[in-house]
């Protein structure tokens, strides 16, 4: 059961976020506060595995409750829900800590598939988040993935397909812990954060036209 704590000042929002939790068998709501200097407390009271934390709110806000909740809980993963998309939020709230970072626009099915992949161990990110990140992270690129070996190029076509890792293992006959390794090399050389990211870059660089030729 993956035990998650909600963070926002709308109560509304509390509520609807309440209700898509309580709709996912595998998903226990231990708390819903309104305020950021709550979070680091009721983040430890309900041992909470996520924290779904907003960015702007009175007094403390999201990105500062993100470093408070994980000197106090490091074990938990905070994903910011939010309604901004703006490179400085998304940069600050992961260099605070926050493994993932949601808009409140995602669908209901989207946001439980993200909780799942955060207490997984994954760094779940919107897409327009990532677009928003990716001018940011690494000045030079490779225009067409010339700096990434036949295999990288490989596991980064699936990767932007949607494959998670023991399938790409599984086509590739490679072990899941080889197919980490490649991500490694290619989150460092795209100069990107995430999968997201790196199958966004994928897409735009027309690496699945090349490796589909």
């Amino acid at each position: 059961m993956i035990r998650v704590l909600i963070v926002d000042d709308h109560p509304l929002v509390r509520r609807g976020l309440a209700g898509v939790l309580d709709s996912a068998p595998d998903v226990e709501l231990v708390g819903a506060v309104a305020d950021g200097a709550l979070a680091a407390d009721a983040a430890a009271d309900g041992r909470a595995d996520i924290v779904l934390m907003d960015l702007s709110m009175p007094g403390m806000d999201g990105v500062e409750a993100t470093g408070e909740v994980l000197a106090r809980c490091p074990d938990t993963r905070v994903v910011v829900l939010t309604s901004f998309a703006e490179q400085a939020r998304v940069l600050a709230a992961l260099d605070a800590g926050a493994v993932g970072y949601l808009l409140k626009d995602s669908e209901p099915e989207d946001l439980l598939q993200a909780i799942r992949e955060a207490a997984a161990g994954h760094a779940p990110i919107s897409p327009r988040a990532a677009l928003a990140l990716l001018p940011a992270r690494g000045p030079s690129r490779p225009r067409r993935g010339e700096d990434l070996s036949p295999r990288e190029r490989e596991v980064l076509a699936l990767v932007a397909v949607g494959l998670p890792n023991k399938s790409i293992a599984r086509r590739l006959q490679l072990s899941e812990k080889t197919v980490k390794a490649h991500l490694t090399r290619i989150f460092a050389t795209l100069g990107v954060y995430d999968r997201t990211s790196a199958a966004l870059w994928a897409q735009r660089n027309g690496l699945l036209e090349e490796e589909n030729r």
